[in-house]
């Protein structure tokens, strides 16, 4: 082992936590202000293609837990289903629907249908990106 490979495994399981919570402080930001479902989803499969980097893809595949198809799959059905509940309400297909709630820690808190899309792109994304990059790391191997 080479000391850019010490380097690089040290930095990546330092990195890795870092970057998966960022991408989840972006999604959650994302309907407010700049960002959401699709750059967090670039940034949280950014930080799974680090680890693979500096590891092999059965040890990535173990992190992730989940194949990536079915990551993607699930993500289009839950943007889909996030457009449903303003037909429920008299409104058209994907019309935001809120609903303000009062959480112990929060208080106040208003959740809407638009994060429920951008957590279904976010997941669509991760598995997209994720599903081309390892079938490219296990065709080299």
């Amino acid at each position: 082992m080479n000391s850019l490979s010490l380097v690089l495994r040290t930095t990546g399981y330092f990195l890795l936590p870092l970057l998966l919570i960022f991408s989840v402080f972006l999604l959650l930001r994302g309907h407010d202000e700049p960002g959401g479902g699709f750059i967090a989803g670039l940034v949280a499969a950014a930080a799974v293609c680090l680890h693979l980097f500096f590891t092999d893809v059965p040890s990535t595949r173990k992190l992730i837990h989940i194949d990536p198809r079915d990551l993607l799959g699930w993500g289009l059905f839950l943007a889909t289903v996030s457009g449903v509940p303003g037909v429920f309400m008299g409104d058209a297909f994907f019309t935001s629907q809120w609903v303000e709630l009062t959480l112990p820690i929060l208080g106040e808190t208003k959740l809407g249908t638009p994060l429920l899309f951008d957590i279904g792109v976010y997941a669509v994304v991760i598995g997209t990106v994720l599903t081309i990059v390892l079938s490219l790391a296990e065709a080299e191997e």
